[in-house]
């Protein structure tokens, strides 16, 4: 099996795993039927992730991914906040049901501390690849202080608008509730790359 096959059979069982904690919670949910749901044995279910709330992790891998392409293609001649308004959504691919279930997955972080800390975990990873694409823009390394806590400031931006988001949305996210995101976000990092990127 390639990676891409590995990946794409993660992101099936991720799915699977996030409708049953949907509909019966992650308490009552068992490795054993995320595998049997998701078409694989436990064996495999337990060969890709290390707990049952893991499985979690490719869907929420989204909203990290989508960010980090927006940083990767922000024009050098253009402000991040007028790039974030044209070009960010908050998962790469809008077009089926993933986008509805990252977002009750970031919504059932709120009241499952187990779930939270995946969540966290992979928000600190994604702020490390933010600190690589704004050290690039800065001309810096991206153990430099500065790029450090740019980098950390965005991240902890981007996870405030989006448990925003979850808190005042319908399980329906509606397209003016992604532009209300998107300005959030957008205005707040306006304030904090305020100082100008080293492009030079």
């Amino acid at each position: 099996m390639s990676d891409q096959q590995r990946e794409r059979q993660r992101l099936d069982i991720s799915r699977h795993a996030v409708r049953l904690f949907r509909e019966q919670g992650v308490g009552a949910t068992s490795g054993e039927q995320i595998a049997r749901a998701a078409g694989v044995s436990e064996r495999t279910l337990w060969r890709y992730f290390r707990s049952k709330e893991s499985c979690v992790e490719p869907l929420l891998t989204k909203t990290i991914d989508a960010f980090e392409a927006v940083l990767r293609t922000w024009p050098p001649d253009m402000e991040l906040p007028d790039h974030l308004r044209a070009a960010y959504t908050p998962v790469l691919d809008t077009s089926g049901s993933d986008l509805e279930a990252v977002l009750a997955v970031i919504r059932m972080t709120h009241d499952e501390p187990v779930l939270r800390a995946v969540y966290l975990v992979l928000r600190e990873r994604g702020e490390r690849a933010f600190a690589e694409v704004l050290a690039e823009r800065m001309r810096m390394p991206a153990g430099a202080l500065e790029v450090r806590m740019l980098a950390a400031a965005t991240s902890a931006a981007l996870r405030a608008a989006t448990d925003h988001l979850v808190s005042v949305g319908p399980q329906d996210i509606s397209v003016e509730l992604l532009r209300q995101h998107r300005e959030h976000l957008a205005d707040t990092l306006r304030s904090i790359t305020r100082t100008p990127v080293r492009t030079g």
